[in-house]
């Protein structure tokens, strides 16, 4: 009786074992290195295509806790950029915007602002450039600018001033751009 315990429990915990010992594919980051990587997954039901076009725009309104990691919705973004570029999607079949308001804002702050306020330089504005290099577009809320008493010339060149950060979504959701929110 002790006997067959003790096999049924080295039987579960090969069969735990086997189980957490997948091998999976490489991450890879080859367009944002500073965001996530893509990790292909075999058989998956729904991978990155070059035949779909992908549409989204991104609510950005969380900071970060370590100043020197970017935003969570560039990390989403790069995360995403990634996925398309190991899946072979083309670059022109990816239309994103994302917008910028809350906390997020001092985010896309000009390093000497961004330096001035937390000491180190800003990690988000060569993935900014880069992003707008990309096409992707990118904007901050000119309400959230006027009641926070934020100067527009203080914000990342890459980033354009939008009237209010709520026409910049709704616009874009009317035009079919699914809503992805960080």
């Amino acid at each position: 009786m002790y006997a067959r315990l003790i096999l049924a429990s080295a039987l579960v915990c090969c069969c735990a074992a086997a189980s957490f010992g997948q091998k999976w594919p490489a991450a890879k980051a080859p367009a944002f290195p500073e965001a996530d990587p893509y990790v292909t997954i075999p058989g998956a039901a729904i991978s990155p295509t070059s035949a779909s076009t992908y549409s989204a725009v991104f609510d950005a309104t969380k900071f970060v806790s370590d100043r020197k990691t970017i935003l969570p919705a560039l990390n989403a973004v790069g995360g995403l950029m990634n996925d398309f570029a190991v899946g072979g999607t083309p670059n022109e079949k990816v239309h994103f915007v994302v917008v910028f308001h809350g906390a997020a804002t001092d985010g896309i702050l000009d390093n000497t602002h961004y330096k001035q306020m937390y000491g180190v330089d800003n990690p988000n504005l060569a993935v900014l450039a880069k992003m707008r290099k990309m096409g992707i577009e990118l904007y901050v809320c000119g309400q959230f600018l006027a009641a926070s008493k934020i100067d527009p010339a203080t914000i990342s060149k890459d980033v354009t001033v939008a009237a209010d950060a709520y026409l910049v979504l709704i616009g874009y959701q009317n035009k079919g751009y699914g809503l992805m929110s960080f």
